[in-house]
């Protein structure tokens, strides 16, 4: 039985990226991985997936571009309020302004940076650059 579908789908990415593959699988899914997988896409990160239906949950299949140095899920999911973002990226991120975190909030998923803009904060789910 798998714990964190998220952390699972991150972890495969990060792999076939260290091995150079131009697409990966990644089964069972879930809501909060497809939600990722589409802020990835909209940041460039990703060239685009594909969600395939079967009997036993689905998965999506993702196509990597090269873009991605590291990527991770964050754990324990910690909350974090508009100010507490600049510590949160220092810790995950290897330089300012590079890269981003992906956090969950009120209204939606997006990226840090989008959430300071709409001042709200919210939960840390994962972070890549």
């Amino acid at each position: 039985m798998m714990h964190d579908t998220l952390a699972a789908a991150l972890s495969s990415m990060k792999n076939a990226e260290k091995r150079a593959k131009s697409e990966v699988i990644v089964k069972p899914i879930s809501k909060i991985t497809i939600e990722v997988l589409k802020i990835l896409e909209k940041e460039g990160y990703i060239a685009g997936f594909e969600k395939v239906e079967d009997t036993r949950g689905g998965e999506i299949k993702i196509k990597l571009n090269g873009m991605i140095n590291n990527i991770g899920a964050i754990k324990p999911r910690y909350p974090a309020q508009v100010a507490e973002f600049e510590k949160f990226e220092t810790r995950y991120l290897p330089a300012k302004d590079f890269g981003k975190l992906i956090v969950s909030t009120s209204k939606g998923n997006m990226t840090n940076i989008e959430a300071k803009e709409k001042k709200i904060g919210g939960v840390l789910l994962a972070y890549v650059y």
